[in-house]
Formats: C-alpha cells, sequence, structure tokens
C-alpha cells in the first residue's frame, strides 16, 4: 500500500505500520494499528467506537507544538472528522489540518518531516 525507504514511515500495509525500524500492527507488535506519531515518539491512538472522530481523540497533539496536523483516516476513508473536531483543532492553534486515506496520510507526513515542518500524524490502520 505503501513504501518510503527514507522515512519515517517506511512501510504501511492493513493494519501495519513500520516507523524507523520499529512494527506497530493489529496483531499485537509495538503501539497497535491505531497510532500518533509525534516526534520521535510512536504512541497508541485512542481506540474510537464507529467511523467517526470524536474530538477527545485529538487530544495527545494538543499542546505539543504541532502546526501541522494529518489524520490518516483509514485505507479507505472510513472515518469521519466532523465539525467539532475541526473545530477544536483550530481553537488549539494547529493551523493546519491534512485529512487523507491512511497510506497517503503516511506520504505527506513523511514529506512534512523531512520539510522540518512541526507535524503529527493520526492515523487507523484499517477501513
Amino acid at each position: 500500500m505503501f513504501a518510503d525507504p527514507e522515512g519515517p514511515i517506511e512501510k504501511f500495509e492493513w493494519g501495519r505500520f513500520t516507523i524507523r525500524g520499529e512494527v506497530h500492527s493489529s496483531e499485537g507488535e509495538g503501539v497497535g494499528k491505531d497510532i500518533c506519531v509525534l516526534g520521535d515518539g510512536v504512541h497508541p491512538w485512542s481506540a474510537r467506537k464507529g467511523h467517526r472522530l470524536k474530538s477527545s481523540m485529538v487530544d495527545c497533539v494538543l499542546g505539543k507544538g504541532v502546526a501541522i496536523l494529518v489524520i490518516g483516516n483509514g485505507v479507505n476513508g472510513a472515518i469521519k472528522v466532523p465539525e467539532k473536531t475541526h473545530k477544536k483543532i483550530r481553537n488549539a492553534g494547529i493551523a493546519t489540518l491534512i485529512i487523507k486515506k491512511t497510506p497517503e496520510a503516511c506520504q505527506t507526513y513523511n514529506e512534512l518531516v523531512r520539510r522540518g515542518e512541526k507535524a503529527a500524524l493520526l492515523a487507523h490502520g484499517t477501513c
């Protein structure tokens, strides 16, 4: 689905991310299939119910100096981001919000990081 040996996200396949040589997957590896990439860290991203991104699910990146937030809304783009969540992100001072299917979100995040942007990635690894 996605491969970029330059990283930091080196590979993404259904339910499986390889980030800086470490695997995170739905098979119990690393932090799991839903991830938050912030700075040099990879953290679990709160489980959601259904296909709506609750505003509380972006709390992990707020107040962390992020200028650009990239959201990978699933392989098929199934996760919807309601206006309430958009508003919370804007009100927290994050200037740019990018929402793409997860493979494209991984590529966008990599490009931003390589340019030296203060970006974070929230990505869902399935649907």
